[in-house]
């Protein structure tokens, strides 16, 4: 299972991405001050880092140099929205920059990217009788394939991905299909339907 540490100094956002991601699959845990950051991530094994900037004890950047040392990938969540903050975040080594507020969606989108350049996905994905390779992009149940096209597999990867949360069609087409949705839901209707027929 994937180990995501949060690290924010409001408990509310940090326990809400931790509900939110635990739900999507992932293996949470949740510090509030850089300094007990640091203690985790000496201790643990995690393969990405979600950090706020703005912490007591131990700042965002001071501790990101210190994550350099454990080659973590890490998305900085911040309300510092400057483009020079964005700059000096990525230009030490961040891997993405997210500006607060933020969809958890979108932030469960960029999570993934990060975890596709790092090599961090997991070879399998077990969930409700269907095993998923992402290697191979095949689809199983009990040892049978199941054949899906790759919108169909990715718009399965998507719902696994983000179950128990409420997606909008819009929100669909627009993370699965890579365009601005235009109004037209037959698309994702056909391709849900097809899915579980």
């Amino acid at each position: 299972m994937i180990k995501v540490l949060i690290v924010d100094d409001e408990k509310a956002i940090a326990n809400l991405i931790d509900v939110s991601l635990t739900r999507a699959g992932y293996q949470c845990d949740c510090c509030f001050d850089g300094l007990t950051a640091a203690d985790k991530i000496e201790k643990n094994r995690y393969d990405i880092i979600l950090l706020d900037i703005m912490l007591p004890k131990v700042d965002g950047y001071e501790l990101l140099e210190y994550i350099k040392n454990y080659n973590t990938p890490v998305i900085f969540l911040t309300a510092k929205t400057s483009v020079e903050d964005k700059v000096k975040g990525l230009r030490m080594g961040a891997e993405d920059y997210l500006a607060k507020p933020f969809e958890i969606v979108e932030l469960i989108a960029r999570i993934e990217t990060v975890l596709r350049r790092y090599h961090k996905n997991e070879d399998k994905l077990e969930i409700g009788g269907l095993t998923i390779c992402p290697l191979s992009h095949s689809v199983s149940r009990d040892g049978e394939e199941i054949n899906l096209t790759t919108k169909e597999y990715n718009l399965l990867l998507f719902f696994i991905h983000n179950r128990n949360i409420a997606l909008l069609r819009e929100v669909i087409y627009e993370r699965v299909w890579e365009k601005e949705y235009e109004g037209d839901s037959r698309t994702v209707d056909l391709h849900v339907q097809r899915m579980g027929g």
